[in-house]
């Protein structure tokens, strides 16, 4: 759902992205590397730019991105390099959790636009060569879609059983936690049914019953009206979600309270990713990015080659890392154990290595600005840290995704006061707090780092009101920096963070090692380093990270004389293994 990863303090969330075809542009293209055979495909070369259009561009002062918003920023987005759009939801909603809620799977959401809109939006996209996914929330549904508007007036309705009842009569239902449910509880009473309707987020997103093949021949149908538009995909909200076992039995003991691992365990939820594979996605050459859950066996099973369902995971280990346990995204005062985050990517990035394929990413509509979270936004050391994350991210092993404004730097915004949040999560958890008596000054501090909404903030295009993002009233607060970080500022300037990812975009695509390159951690126990080398017919690239704020050497036990600065953050890359703060460098051995 927008987010599901907070539910696993201490277990772990993935995602899985899929490639499914029919067309030559698709095939595997098989090139031999020494005793390496190279599977290659586009989506493996691909860097995928997320646009949450709420916050993209404003085009008629209401407050509210838009799509003809997003049009007219085409050539800026074409600019950047980048080969994929990822577009959050822009389907019919009444808005409870900024359209992960869908009350009309095949209309644009009023705020948005049209559908012209958006048929002007997907051939813009194509005429630059860039491919568009659509994110789609088939978990669950709006209260207000004609389905539920018709199934919770009657239990005759032929529409009763798209949802999940339990009938009054039974008594009080098993206890299941809701997500955004500021009680906490995922059965929501429905008088004139006299049952309750089963909601795993909130009370105004009842789930879909997937057990019901009537429903998930909807569901297909409706997938195919996007795709015979000629979008390039899905990103598919909450998918681990969909198969529940309709007994619901009361809540396993072992899971001690990770529901959210639970519910991603359906009895039935690979047999419906097969049969959505089979009917669906198999017969168009799409892409596929779900929202799954789990460990790297059961990641495994995803993404298996001989299982036909999925080939594609970015997991959510390393970006939930660093929250105190039992509480909600509250950040260790203490800060995050690196060596340990370290050996988190390492071993997502050896088991990709194996089998399936993996990506990397540090922020999207569901976390905060990378900036914040895992660099420094400092004004001393915003501009470093930034470009060492980007170097980050366009040099691991794995298909890149990254999100808008972290181009140019964007931090949390950082909200005072509860007021100023919007985001549905966050109040369910602020009342939470508080009806417990909780801390709410200690719980508001928290979410300074933490909170979505940080990472929602509208887009800063230059330094006029708004940061040029709208005329009207912003629908939530622009971040104050934005007289300073902005694109149009950037774009002067041939040392901005928006130029070096640029120019990190053009390595990646220039260097095949960076994609297909094999990985390996180098100086494991460094406090302050994160290092690797990434190989491939015989050419070895050393890339040098220091997450730190202060200088950091480490021991590569590799020869660095005569080696190569292809790129790096500071003026003169360091060559020798000593790094100034938030140094990142990638050395040509």
């Amino acid at each position: 759902m927008q987010s599901i990863h907070y539910l696993l303090i201490g277990a772990l969330g993935v995602v899985i992205f899929f490639f499914a075809c029919n067309s030559p542009e698709g095939k595997t293209n098989q090139q031999t590397s020494g005793a390496d055979t190279l599977d290659k495909q586009w989506w493996k070369e691909a860097v995928v730019y997320q646009i949450y259009p709420r916050s993209f561009q404003d085009s008629d002062g209401d407050g509210i991105g838009d799509l003809k918003g997003i049009i007219s920023k085409l050539d800026y987005v074409k600019s950047l390099g980048i080969d994929m759009v990822w577009l959050n939801p822009i389907y019919a909603s009444p808005n409870k959790d900024n359209g992960y809620d869908i009350s009309d799977y095949q209309n644009i959401m009023k705020e948005f636009g049209t559908m012209e809109d958006f048929d002007i939006l997907l051939k813009g996209m194509h005429d630059r060569g860039i491919k568009v996914f659509m994110d789609l929330v088939v978990n669950h549904c709006s209260d207000q879609h004609k389905w539920f508007q018709s199934a919770r007036s009657s239990r005759n309705s032929p529409y009763y059983n798209y949802f999940h009842w339990w009938p009054a009569e039974k008594g009080k239902p098993p206890y299941r936690w809701g997500i955004f449910d500021e009680k906490g509880d995922a059965w929501e009473y429905n008088k004139a049914t006299n049952s309750y309707y089963l909601h795993y987020f909130a009370d105004a997103q009842p789930d879909l019953n997937w057990e019901n093949p009537q429903l998930r021949q909807e569901i297909y149908k409706m997938m195919r009206f996007w795709l015979d538009k000629g979008i390039d995909g899905f990103r598919l909200d909450a998918i681990a979600f969909i198969s529940k076992d309709t007994t619901f039995p009361p809540l396993p003991a072992e899971y001690n309270g990770q529901w959210g691992l639970y519910y991603a365990s359906g009895p039935h939820l690979h047999d419906y990713m097969q049969e959505m594979n089979r009917e669906v996605l198999s017969k168009y050459n799409v892409a596929t990015v779900a929202e799954a859950m789990g460990d790297v066996e059961r990641v495994m099973k995803f993404v298996d080659p001989a299982r036909k369902e999925l080939t594609m995971a970015y997991y959510f280990e390393a970006i939930d890392f660093g929250y105190l346990p039992n509480e909600y995204k509250m950040p260790d005062p203490k800060g995050y154990d690196f060596l340990q985050w370290k050996k988190i990517y390492a071993k997502w990035t050896d088991a990709f290595a194996q089998k399936g394929w993996g990506t990397i990413y540090l922020a999207n509509h569901d976390q905060p600005r990378m900036l914040t979270r895992w660099g420094n936004d400092s004004p001393e050391f915003r501009n470093v840290s930034s470009k060492m994350l980007t170097t980050f991210i366009l040099s691991m092993r794995g298909t890149a995704f990254y999100y808008f404004g972290d181009e140019i730097g964007m931090s949390n915004i950082k909200f005072d006061r509860v007021d100023d949040y919007n985001d549905i999560e966050l109040l369910t958890n602020y009342a939470q707090v508080k009806a417990k008596g909780g801390d709410l000054k200690r719980f508001l501090e928290g979410m300074k780092i933490s909170s979505r909404d940080n990472g929602r903030t509208p887009m800063q295009w230059n330094n006029s009101p708004n940061g040029g993002f709208t005329t009207g009233t912003p629908w939530l607060k622009v971040n104050p920096n934005y007289a300073t970080v902005n694109v149009a500022a950037q774009e002067e300037d041939p040392q901005s963070i928006l130029n070096y990812f640029r120019q990190m975009i053009q390595l990646r695509k220039s260097e095949p090692v960076l994609i297909y390159g094999d990985w390996k951690l180098v100086d494991a126990d460094n406090p302050d380093v994160f290092a690797y080398t990434r190989s491939l017919n015989g050419k070895t690239l050393l890339i040098l990270l220091n997450f730190k704020a202060t200088e950091a050497t480490l021991n590569t036990g590799l020869n660095l004389n005569g080696a190569k600065a292809l790129i790096g953050n500071y003026p003169n890359p360091s060559t020798d293994g000593k790094l100034r703060p938030y140094e990142a460098v990638i050395l040509d051995l």
